[in-house]
């Protein structure tokens, strides 16, 4: 009975929103549409050397959430720093690298997950205490720094359009709705200092969470 009971609350409770994969239009205009917003925020991402405030303007312009700022939920793990690249920060033999993970999220969605490595040495006291003790998010606690940003690659995971879609026919009509996979978009950058001193490398996965919100309405006449 307690088995049964159990499996109920499983199958009736909600998600949370970060794990639930948007619906989108999955015909030509709304596949077109898709594209055309994930190259948008592709677009701001490189644009600007903050993530974080990029996706919290992100977050507002989308409404999607009723106080549009972004937090930091951290992640408890250990990752080393490649060896490879050591060179990208230039670190000495000894010197420390700091491994962060977190999950930035805009009310109950989740935008992004980030892996962050970063030498403490080259950070204020409090910058590290914000970092190791709150869930602030690392654009925020290092924006002092005024930091600049150089993207190493940029990756669209997901391609709502078939290759080749431009030079085939275009079926219109009503498709099924198609589902957004769990990332979408995977940038690679490290971060310099106002000095163009290397204080950090980022991995960062951007979720479908960035296109929980309706489609865009197509009216007829």
């Amino acid at each position: 009975m307690k088995r049964l009971m159990l499996a109920a609350a499983l199958l009736t409770a909600a998600p949370p929103a970060w794990a639930a994969s948007p619906s989108w239009p999955g015909d030509f205009v709304g596949r077109l549409e898709a594209l055309a917003i994930l190259q948008t925020l592709n677009a701001d991402l490189l644009s600007h050397p903050s993530a974080t405030a990029t996706l919290e303007h992100w977050c507002a312009e989308h409404r999607l959430a009723a106080v549009p700022r972004l937090s930091a939920e951290l992640v408890r793990e250990e990752k080393p720093l490649p060896e490879a690249d050591r060179g990208l920060l230039q670190l000495g033999p000894s010197e420390a690298v700091t491994y962060r993970r977190v999950r930035l999220t805009c009310g109950d969605v989740v935008l992004s997950e980030a892996d962050n490595w970063y030498v403490p040495s080259r950070l204020t006291p409090e910058m590290n205490r914000l970092l190791e003790q709150t869930d602030t998010p690392f654009g925020r606690a290092v924006a002092a720094l005024h930091f600049t940003r150089q993207t190493l690659s940029a990756e669209l995971l997901w391609h709502p359009l078939p290759e080749g879609w431009e030079t085939g026919p275009i079926i219109a009509g009503r498709a099924e709705p198609v589902l957004v996979p769990d990332v979408v978009l995977r940038h690679r950058a490290v971060l310099f200092t106002s000095e163009h001193v290397p204080f950090s490398e980022v991995v960062e996965s951007y979720t479908s969470g960035v296109l929980a919100f309706p489609p865009p309405a197509v009216e007829t006449h």
